[in-house]
């Protein structure tokens, strides 16, 4: 059955086009309480209690703002490669509906925070900036909610809770041309909002909300196409088949000779498609005035610079060092620092260990195919990074063998013990002793007398069965690099009479 995108344009029709796309990135501000007033910006209250007079807008209610939300903005900037103005000013962006109490949203406008900035984002080998238009200020309107309830058929629900709520909105050149990229985009500012701590970007809690701009124009035009805005974005994957399907849309009303309309657009998951919601409205549609209630916001330099000096390492950044200071791929450095949890993880098991390549292969491997199969993150993980640092160095050392260290692994990972006090209780040393390990040896020549034979006749081969023999006898426990030269010395030796 074809596709949603298949029925609109074969692929050879879509490739003579060159989709152009911006995305406008909503991201909420890792604050404990709302921009302009002090209600908690917890998630999951019962709805409508998380609110009071400004939020709500109630006559005589005045907007205090925020300094942490200006700082965490002010850091959000900063990850972005923007210019942070010493100015910026609040305005009042109005509209009507039924879940902004005020009847208007306090935004910026034309003095935003931050502006002039970009992104570098990873395609295979190669990398492309995305810039950066602004990024301001705003707060958010509160949730309508139209389906869930025995009479949504006819009602639709108000929840008030993230009125107020700060966030800063992300505005990208039209730099994006295809969805793979704005997919990498949107991958890459999420990994530096949370690296940085603005924002944990939960998307299912509306962390992170992302809207997409796109137009299409026949490859070696200059001249952008008619925009569609595309909304209703809630995760990396819809992102990618909405844009998808809106190229695929654009071009074929292209081909079969219509026009474009400016529009926003829904994106329905169900069916992969997008629809049309209502004309695209213009910035003059909003009456953008300023904000009577608030003072220019004004930055100084001596806050600027104590807020850059506290900025933590962003995600490139880190990749860089992975790879140059531990020796690491590429791709182990990608998946090393898909989330700050993991590259710290990783580092503290990587000093643990004395190694971190083999640090890394077991935090990638075996921890993280332990943590999948029972739907755990890194942060439930029942290894402490210290103790797994302690596993990958008694490998190291020869204390124990890559298959008894698989064997504590399982054991530390269902109790959460130390690598050290499971060895002791389990009795898992490995064997190094010569005179334990001569006698292991004697005992399977003498009981494999037809492999000896075959090993002495030029079949070389036997020798890994012979090590596999040790390896049982001993219980796992035998070094079975000095269990393989002791072998092959005896073999080379004459037979004893």
């Amino acid at each position: 059955m074809p596709s949603p995108v298949e029925e609109l344009a074969p692929p050879d029709i879509i490739a003579k086009y060159e989709p152009v796309i911006g995305l406008e990135v909503h991201v909420q501000l890792a604050t404990a309480t709302k921009i302009f007033c002090g209600c908690p910006t917890s998630f999951g209250a019962s709805p409508n209690t998380n609110v009071c007079p400004v939020c709500l807008g109630l006559p005589g209610a005045l907007p205090v703002l925020s300094r942490e939300a200006v700082e965490i903005a002010m850091k959000g900037g900063l990850a972005l490669n923007c210019r942070i103005r010493p100015m910026s000013r609040f305005a009042r962006k109005n509209y009507f509906y039924p879940d902004l109490p005020k009847g208007y949203q306090i935004s910026q406008y034309d003095e935003p925070l931050a502006e002039h900035g970009h992104v570098e984002i990873s395609l295979g080998e190669k990398t492309k900036r995305i810039g950066i238009t602004r990024a301001h200020m705003e707060d958010d309107a509160g949730k309508s909610i139209h389906q869930g309830f025995p009479d949504s058929d006819r009602y639709s629900y108000v929840d008030l809770n993230r009125c107020g709520t700060p966030l800063i909105e992300i505005v990208t050149e039209p730099d994006l041309r295809s969805s793979d990229e704005a997919y990498a985009f949107l991958t890459e500012l999420k990994q530096m909002m949370q690296f940085v701590d603005v924002s944990a970007c939960d998307m299912e809690k509306g962390q992170l909300r992302c809207d997409a701009n796109v137009s299409v124009r026949l490859k070696g035009a200059e001249q952008f196409g008619t925009k569609a805005e595309v909304k209703n974005l809630n995760s990396f994957r819809f992102l990618k088949m909405a844009l998808d399907y809106e190229i695929a849309r654009q071009v074929s009303v292209l081909e079969a000779g219509g026009k474009v309309e400016q529009e926003t657009r829904l994106y329905d998951a169900s069916t992969g498609e997008t629809m049309g919601m209502r004309s695209k409205e213009h910035a003059h549609d909003y009456r953008y005035f300023p904000e009577p209630d608030l003072v220019p916001l004004r930055i100084s330099e001596s806050w600027l610079a104590d807020v850059r000096s506290r900025m933590p390492e962003l995600p490139a950044q880190k990749r860089s060092r992975f790879i140059e200071s531990y020796g690491l791929r590429e791709y182990d450095s990608q998946v090393l620092t898909s989330a700050q949890e993991i590259s710290d993880y990783f580092e503290n098991v990587a000093a643990v260990s004395g190694d971190p390549r083999m640090a890394a292969n077991w935090v990638m491997g075996d921890l993280m195919g332990a943590l999948k199969a029972e739907a755990k993150d890194i942060s439930q993980s029942p290894v402490q990074p210290g103790h797994l640092g302690e596993l990958v160095a008694l490998i190291g050392k020869g204390e124990i063998s890559g298959k008894m260290a698989k064997e504590i692994f399982a054991k530390m990972f269902s109790t959460g013990d130390a690598a050290p006090a499971i060895i002791e209780r389990e009795g898992l040393k490995q064997i190094s002793d010569s005179g334990a390990l001569e006698k292991i040896v004697d005992e399977v020549l003498a009981a494999n007398p037809k492999q000896v034979e075959q090993y002495r006749d030029g079949k070389t081969a036997v020798l890994g069965f012979l090590v596999g023999q040790a390896m049982q006898r001993s219980k796992g426990q035998a070094d079975p690099v000095k269990i393989r030269q002791m072998l092959e010395k005896e073999l080379k030796e004459p037979p004893k009479p």
